[in-house]
């Protein structure tokens, strides 16, 4: 039955978009309850060769929830990433990512140390033609799949 239930989640996970790895979204990592895939760059889980992080067991908050949470108990998404994993990457420094192969916002370079100054613009001093695009650019991320995430839409047991 478990496996069944394994399969059922793999295969809901196929087709779906959104922010869970698709590259843990197998039996494998469900099995481990482990998320901890190697960084391209050095073929090491969470690109540990080359420092930018370790594959370390999750630490959930202790903390009492406030009223903002009325279904305490009942959704897993509390616990998040636990209900899957209890162990992914903890990047170090100015990487980011399922795998730390990214840099965080405002940081850019091979080793994530060059600073980029982001400047948002205030939608309100967009012309017409910029709101449409940017609107646009809105619509087509959220109707295509992404390569690196899919969205669990069910748990196992």
């Amino acid at each position: 039955m478990f496996l069944f239930a394994m399969g059922l989640l793999l295969v809901i996970l196929q087709p779906s978009t959104g922010r869970f790895p698709r590259v843990c979204a197998n039996t494998q990592s469900l099995l481990r309850k482990e998320c901890c895939p190697p960084w391209d760059g050095d073929g090491t889980p969470c690109g540990e060769r080359s420092n930018r992080g370790t594959c370390q067991r999750i630490l959930l908050s202790q903390a009492p929830l406030g009223p903002q949470f009325p279904f305490s108990g009942v959704d897993d998404k509390e616990d998040w990433p636990s209900v899957f994993y209890n162990r992914t990457c903890r990047c170090r420094g100015n990487f980011m990512g399922f795998n730390c192969g990214e840099c965080k916002f405002g940081f850019s370079g091979q080793n994530c140390t060059e600073r980029r100054l982001r400047t948002r613009r205030n939608i309100f001093q967009l012309t017409i033609s910029e709101k449409d695009k940017f609107l646009a650019y809105l619509n087509l991320a959220k109707n295509i799949p992404s390569k690196d995430y899919v969205i669990a839409t069910g748990t196992y047991a």
